[in-house]
């Protein structure tokens, strides 16, 4: 059953909703001690565009930005933050931290820190779902960064060849880890590599969240009409460093600051005040709404218990 279309308010607050939970673990590192955690600051739109697109049984692969793509699916964001802090509470019991989360009850496979691994993965569980039967796609996240691995090509072609139904999604913003895309590929773009492959592909900007969704809602019902892989790029720019607390002192200032009024939350927000869709006390609200949900979260990760020693082995192969 084909989920509704949210209205732009709902992508509005699926995007801030974000956007605190990220800003909530900055505070944390700067407060003190805090476990690393890779940050999506400034790609929420093409998170929130690709997620909406989504049906209940799809199942989705993501990287070490993972936090978007699970809250943008519904994830309680304090079950995430004590998964960071390794509380019992987490979604893995605190065993996976943000680097390898998964959320069965999502749909979630996995979250991979290993460059490309959810790309290595994502044909067996879309030949999974075609074995089973049932109209599900698998949709994979990745970086620009992932695309330059040779998995990335030997995924793509498997697929391809097995017709698989699994949408690629690139999330190119700019950066692998301490190194700008310009230093590692030819051109800009990922998505005109997938013709190789016999695989159809489409470039969206990446930080309007409206045209995210447009674009893959139109990717994800081609995957589930012709069980054929599909790679959409979304073109955006991760604001903040590679990992928290990473500076920013390897980036070119002037991109940066080309980069930061494209900001996807940003612009929707001077779109429905523009349009008389929200009033500024009511984007006031939405924004304190945000900030309050995960003050909550917070509160419930930091109240949560450790993992009783007594579970150190359990659901681990031995």
């Amino acid at each position: 059953m084909p989920a509704p279309q949210p209205s732009r308010q709902d992508l509005l607050a699926a995007m801030l909703r974000i956007r605190a939970y990220e800003e909530k673990i900055v505070a944390f590192h700067e407060q003190g001690p805090f476990p690393h955690v890779c940050t999506s600051v400034g790609q929420e739109a093409a998170a929130v565009g690709v997620v909406s697109a989504l049906e209940r049984e799809d199942q989705i692969l993501t990287n070490h930005r993972s936090a978007g793509h699970l809250l943008a699916r519904g994830a309680d964001p304090g079950r995430l933050l004590a998964e960071v802090m390794g509380r019992a509470t987490g979604y893995c019991k605190g065993r996976s931290g943000t680097l390898h989360i998964s959320a069965k009850e999502l749909g979630v496979i996995l979250t991979s820190t290993i460059v490309g691994g959810e790309l290595s993965l994502a044909p067996g569980v879309a030949l999974s779902r075609t074995l089973l039967g049932g109209e599900g796609i698998v949709v994979c996240f990745f970086g620009d960064g992932a695309a330059c691995e040779g998995i990335f090509h030997e995924s793509l072609n498997l697929a391809s060849v097995w017709n698989l139904p699994v949408l690629y999604v690139c999330e190119n913003n700019q950066w692998q880890a301490f190194v700008h895309r310009r230093e590692t590929m030819v051109g800009d773009h990922i998505a005109p590599w997938a013709a190789s492959y016999g695989m159809d592909s489409l470039v969206v900007d990446g930080n309007d969240v409206e045209a995210v969704l447009e674009a893959a809602t139109r990717a994800a019902a081609q995957v589930r009409a012709t069980r054929r892989p599909f790679l959409l790029e979304a073109w955006t720019y991760r604001q903040r460093g590679h990992m928290e607390p990473h500076d920013q002192s390897y980036v070119d200032p002037a991109e940066l600051e080309a980069w930061l009024p494209k900001d996807p939350i940003a612009r929707l927000e001077a779109r429905l005040l523009a349009d008389g869709e929200l009033t500024p006390a009511g984007l006031e609200t939405l924004r304190a709404q945000a900030r309050a949900a995960m003050d909550s979260a917070a509160a419930f990760a930091l109240d949560s218990p450790y993992p009783d020693p007594s579970e150190l082995t359990a659901d681990v192969y031995a």
